[in-house]
């Protein structure tokens, strides 16, 4: 692998197993060799090299795979197949609140964070101070996580992340949490960090910040790979199929007189009235033959 690759994923899929019922899971333990799961392919066949200093935007229907292939180079995941190599210092914003302890404060939860990214204490001691200012929510930071607003969990998640000086940052569709004006201020420590050289793999609906950020896009759906390059062509893609994929819902009748045109609405109504009518007509003569 080339000193320039960052990131390497060679033929990567991984594998869920699902059980109809939890004591099936204990069975299978104790009765090796009867299998009662159904497998769950959440990425299939995966190749793919990323190097150093670019920026990605994964982009995917929600189910696509983009949450597992990101743990997986966060290395929270291991893959069933397949081989994943990662140089470099991650940091991960995979989902909310995750990696935070709720009965920790949030001067706690930083020191615990950094120290899992490899930080030693002094140097967070130095960095405490940028953190608490990036975040900004106040003395909130001397309280318990649990009593966090969804803001103020992304908030101080997001300023740990960038200021533990990565080499590889990962972020999971979580700045969607924040406000307008936090947003602004996390897109641009994104280009710092960006322009100084890290590695980026971003997670977004928002196809704005997939053109304006990224310089190159995978979109993923069903598992696999489906398109990759150019961000603008992916997103075309991403949108076209996305378009498909609504349009091939309306089949029910609701979708279908939903679609109609407003002459089209009456007739439809016009045909159930009269169905209507023929069946009382229908009830009717059958009582008077009864009688």
């Amino acid at each position: 692998m080339s000193e320039d690759i960052t990131i390497s994923l060679k033929n990567v899929s991984k594998c869920f197993k699902r059980y109809a019922r939890p004591v099936d899971r204990l069975k299978e333990i104790l009765l090796p060799g009867t299998s009662r799961t159904s497998e769950f392919w959440a990425l299939r066949d995966i190749n793919l090299e990323i190097e150093k200093g670019q920026t990605v935007g994964l982009v995917g229907r929600n189910g696509s795979g983009k949450s597992t292939l990101l743990q997986m180079i966060a290395r929270t995941l291991t893959p069933t197949t397949g081989e994943v190599v990662v140089r470099g210092r991650v940091s991960a914003l995979l989902e909310l609140g995750s990696g935070f302890n709720p009965e920790f404060t949030g001067r706690q939860n930083v020191f615990f964070n950094a120290r899992l990214l490899g930080l030693s204490q002094q140097e967070i001691e130095d960095k405490f101070d940028d953190i608490a200012a990036f975040a900004d929510i106040g003395s909130f930071i001397e309280q318990p996580v649990k009593t966090y607003s969804s803001g103020m969990y992304v908030r101080l998640a997001f300023a740990v992340a960038v200021n533990v000086e990565p080499e590889i940052l990962i972020v999971d569709e979580a700045l969607a949490v924040g406000d307008i004006v936090f947003q602004h201020r996390c897109m641009r420590k994104m280009r710092s960090l960006m322009d100084s050289g890290v590695t980026t793999l971003f997670v977004s609906h928002d196809s704005g910040a997939i053109k304006t950020l990224c310089n190159s896009a995978i979109m993923i759906d069903g598992g696999r790979i489906y398109a990759s390059g150019n961000p603008n062509n992916v997103i075309i893609k991403y949108m076209k199929l996305v378009t498909e994929s609504e349009l091939g819902l309306m089949n029910s009748e609701d979708d279908v007189e939903a679609s109609c045109s407003l002459s089209d609405k009456q007739s439809l109504s016009n045909q159930k009235s009269l169905s209507n009518k023929q069946r009382e007509k229908s009830i009717q003569n059958q009582k008077n033959q009864k009688s």
